[in-house]
């Protein structure tokens, strides 16, 4: 009998960190790779907000707090909701946790059974179901394709949902592709919704700051306010603010939800990190002019890597509404043969193939749940994107 719990055999390592981890390694012994395989910005993280958690450690702000977040964090939190989705909560329909994969896992652990379905339209982000498998739960995928922006249609959404149905986890903008649902389009998934009462929807709107020419973002809650009470509306500081490391997630939702979700924490991690709090509180209150500076930078990179992956050979890439993704299709490499002899079978080969051959670090389609496709993360320098394009443009001229 293994030692390991059974739980383990239903998920897989991250994906994209197993390649980000990878291109370090390669680094490391010498070899010259550009890794487009993190979602992570190159910004720095603001001053005013690691002024605010220098000030937060002098002051001996060191220690435990409530276990999903202090009164100031969720507070701020509170405001954010207000100010930019107008939506209204009381602090305790407010929870703050290490990080936005760490609000899906309390949601997930504190409401799944097993037998339990939980909708993820496809491509997804590489957690998404491995975290419901870990709850006990059974993730149905709904393919998104190419075909319709990469968009869950309300036809497929209706199709997916049986009495089993508790969860449609919807990620606008999207990661791995960008897309982004326009207020009418979350509207009319919102009417299948309504019909549907036993349903809840976990929105994971980490995205919403990355949005690009005057793309006006609208959260589940927001646009479908019959169906308010039963979504639970995550986002965090990572991606906007440049503050993955600090590991702050945070959301809002019905109380007893939220109860609950602090009872999974309390025997869990405990408090987030008490200044990292602190600098949520500075992100959240604090200027926030830089937001839409930062997302006219990653537009400029955007269209620089669109237009030089469709000028590769055998690739088509879709141009994204938000985020810091791509997800080209490369049906038009599969099946074709590298210089060295080997056949590209799969999205898989491709991005084995840039990553050996041209040092370029990608994540295949597969671990997204939709192929032949991989993902570029252009949240680097404009540089690094330029030579890797280079690059995949060589490699993609060499197949046969």
């Amino acid at each position: 009998m293994s030692f390991l719990a059974d739980s383990l055999s239903r998920i897989k390592p991250s994906p994209t960190m197993a390649v980000t981890a990878k291109a370090a390694e390669l680094r490391a012994a010498g070899k010259d790779v550009i890794g487009l395989g993190a979602g992570e910005p190159d910004f720095d993280t603001p001053d005013h907000i690691k002024e605010a958690a220098i000030k937060a450690i002098r002051a001996g702000e060191t220690k435990y707090t409530k276990v999903d977040g202090t009164p100031a964090v969720k507070a701020a939190v509170i405001e954010k909701f207000a100010r930019e989705n107008g939506l209204t909560f009381t602090p305790d329909q407010i929870t703050v946790n290490s990080g936005g994969k760490h609000t899906i896992y309390n949601a997930m652990m504190a409401t799944l059974n097993p037998g339990d379905e939980v909708i993820v339209p496809a491509p997804y982000w590489v957690s998404y179901p491995d975290i419901v498998l870990l709850a006990g739960g059974t993730p149905v995928i709904v393919e998104a394709g190419i075909d319709t922006g990469f968009k869950m249609t309300p036809d497929a959404l209706d199709a997916a949902i049986t009495p089993k149905t508790k969860w449609l986890i919807f990620n606008s903008p999207s990661n791995p592709t960008g897309a982004a649902y326009t207020e009418d389009e979350v509207k009319a998934l919102g009417a299948v919704l309504e019909k549907h009462p036993h349903v809840w929807v976990f929105a994971d709107d980490i995205y919403e700051h990355v949005i690009y020419e005057g793309f006006t973002f609208k959260t589940m809650a927001e646009a479908v306010p019959a169906i308010a009470k039963r979504v639970l509306t995550m986002n965090g500081v990572a991606k906007a603010y440049a503050m993955t490391g600090w590991r702050i997630g945070y959301a809002g939702g019905d109380a007893a939800l939220i109860k609950a979700m602090a009872k999974v924490q309390s025997q869990s991690t405990s408090n987030p990190c008490s200044i990292s709090q602190a600098a949520t509180v500075a992100a959240l209150t604090g200027p926030q002019d830089f937001l839409a500076e930062r997302a006219a930078v990653f537009q400029g990179r955007r269209d620089l890597v669109v237009d030089m992956l469709n000028a590769a050979e055998g690739i088509t890439c879709p141009t994204p509404e938000g985020a810091f993704y791509v997800y080209p299709s490369v049906a038009g490499c599969v099946g074709k043969t590298t210089p060295g002899g080997t056949r590209i079978a799969s999205d898989l080969d491709f991005v084995t193939y840039l990553l050996e051959d041209f040092g370029v670090a990608a994540v295949h389609g597969e671990a997204f749940g939709l192929s032949p496709h991989f993902r570029v993360s252009y949240a680097t320098s404009t540089q690094a994107l330029t030579e890797a394009c280079t690059r995949i443009q060589e490699a993609c001229a060499k197949l046969r």
